[in-house]
C-alpha cells in the first residue's frame, strides 16, 4: 500500500514544541537507552523517522508516544542533541490535538493568544455569573451556602462532569481507531482461523466486535487500562531513582487532583457546608490529602522548571506552565478558604470562594478534555489499546 507524505509535517509540529527532530540522523541510540522501548513498540527512533519524511498517518496510529514517560535518558544520550525526550513530548500534544474533533486543542497548543484568552474569556464569564446570580452576603457569619448554593453549585457542576465526558470520551475514541487501524486487518486474521477450525471460528465471527475486534479481548485486557490510571505503574520502568521522584510526583498531582474533583462533584453536599467538620472528619481528611499532594507535587515541578534542574524541565511549552500554575493557584485559593472559614471572615470568604472558582472552572473546562489533564486517560488507554491490538492480530 503506498504511503502519503507531508513534506510540511516538520514545520507544522514546530508549532508542538518538537524544534530539533531535524537533526536526528537515526543512529537509534535513543531507542537502544529507553528501558520502556521494547521490539513491539520501539521508540523513539521509529517515531521520530515517520515525523522526519512526514508519515502523518503512520503517526497518527502510533501509540508509541503516550508510552514514553520522559525520564530524559534518550536526550542525555543523543550525539547529536536532538532531544528525543521533548520530541515525544511534542508529540503527545499533536496527538492530543489531531484526536481533537472540535480543533479546540490545535488552538490551544499552537497560539498563545488563545490560550491566554480562552482563560480569561472563562474566569470573566465565571466572575459574571457570580456578580449577577450569588446569593446575600451574611456578614454576621460564615454562610458560604447563602452566598453559592450548594444545591446548585452541584447541578452545574453535574452539567459540566457530563459536557467534558462527552468530549473526552469522543477525543478518546478517535484515538482508539486510529491506533487500532483498519478493522479489515482483523477480519483477515478470523478469516484465516475460520479455514481451520469449523464451529469454533464460527462462534467467534459471531461475537459482537468494535472496530473489527470482538468485545471479549477488549473485556480481558480491561484491567490493564483501570491499573496503570490508578498507579501510573509504568512509570517506574526506568528504574533510576530520578525517574521514581518524578512517578511520585506525577502520582501525587494526579490521585490529589482526582481526590479533589470526586469531592468537589460527587460529595460537593458534604464537602460544601457552613459549619465546619471535625479534624477527624473522612472528607476534611481527603481534602487535606489532595491539598498536600497537589501543592507538593506542582510546586515542585515548577521550581525544577524555574531552574531547568532535569532534562525533563529543560524546555517547557507555554501550556505546561499554564497547567501546573493554574494548578496552584486552585489550591492556594482553596486554602486560603479553608482559613478564612476557620477565622470567620465572611467577606474575605466569598470574594476568595469567587476567585478560586474563576481559576478551577478554566482549568477544568480547557485542561480536562483539550490539554494536559486528557493525557491521564491517553497514556493508560494507548498501553490497553496495544495490548488488545496485539492480541486480536495474534
Amino acid at each position: 500500500m503506498a504511503l502519503s507524505v507531508d513534506p510540511g509535517l516538520l514545520v507544522q509540529l514546530k508549532e508542538y514544541g518538537v524544534k530539533d527532530a531535524a537533526t536526528c540522523f537515526n543512529c537509534g541510540n535513543c531507542t537502544a537507552v529507553c528501558s520502556l522501548s521494547d521490539s513491539n513498540t520501539p521508540f523513539p527512533r521509529k517515531t521520530i523517522r515517520y515525523l522526519q519524511i512526514g508519515a502523518t498517518e503512520k503517526l497518527l496510529q502510533s501509540p508509541e508516544p503516550w508510552l514514553c514517560y520522559y525520564c530524559g535518558d534518550c536526550s542525555e544520550t543523543c550525539p547529536r542533541d536532538a532531544h528525543p525526550g521533548e520530541v515525544m513530548m511534542g508529540l503527545r500534544r499533536y496527538l492530543t490535538a489531531s484526536y481533537d474533533w472540535t480543533g479546540i486543542s490545535r488552538l490551544f497548543y499552537t497560539s498563545k493568544t488563545f490560550e491566554i484568552a480562552a482563560i480569561l474569556v472563562i474566569a470573566l464569564l465565571v466572575g459574571l455569573g457570580f456578580l449577577v446570580f450569588h446569593g446575600p452576603m451574611l456578614t454576621d457569619r460564615v454562610a458560604l451556602n447563602v452566598f453559592a448554593s450548594s444545591h446548585v453549585i452541584e447541578i452545574l457542576d453535574l452539567i459540566m462532569l457530563v459536557v467534558l465526558s462527552f468530549f473526552l470520551l469522543t477525543n478518546s475514541r478517535r484515538m482508539a481507531k486510529m491506533i487500532l487501524g483498519d478493522p479489515g486487518q482483523y477480519e483477515k486474521k478470523k478469516d484465516t482461523a475460520a479455514e481451520g477450525d469449523g464451529d469454533e471460528s464460527s462462534e467467534l465471527r459471531e461475537e459482537k466486535k468494535w472496530n473489527g475486534i470482538p468485545l471479549s479481548i477488549y473485556r480481558d485486557e480491561f484491567r490493564v487500562l483501570v491499573s496503570n490510571f490508578l498507579t501510573q505503574k509504568r512509570f517506574q520502568g526506568c528504574g533510576s531513582r530520578s525517574q521514581f521522584t518524578q512517578w511520585l510526583i506525577h502520582l501525587l498531582i494526579m490521585s490529589g487532583y482526582s481526590t479533589i474533583f470526586i469531592l468537589v462533584v460527587v460529595f460537593l453536599r458534604w464537602f460544601q457546608r457552613d459549619e465546619i467538620l471535625s479534624l477527624w472528619n473522612p472528607v476534611r481528611l481527603l481534602g487535606y490529602y489532595a491539598t498536600f499532594a497537589i501543592l507538593y507535587g506542582t510546586t515542585y515541578a515548577l521550581i525544577g522548571r524555574f531552574k531547568k534542574s532535569k532534562t525533563v524541565y529543560a524546555h517547557s511549552h507555554s501550556t505546561d506552565w499554564a497547567f501546573l500554575i493554574l494548578l496552584w493557584l486552585t489550591t492556594l485559593t482553596g486554602i486560603l478558604i479553608h482559613f478564612t472559614r476557620l477565622l470567620g471572615m465572611p467577606l474575605s470568604t466569598y470574594y476568595l470562594y469567587v476567585i478560586h472558582m474563576m481559576i478551577v472552572v478554566p482549568m477544568l473546562v480547557l485542561e480536562v478534555p483539550f490539554a494536559k489533564w486528557a493525557h491521564l486517560l491517553y497514556r493508560p488507554l494507548a498501553l490497553f489499546l496495544v495490548r488488545v491490538r496485539k492480541r486480536a492480530l495474534a
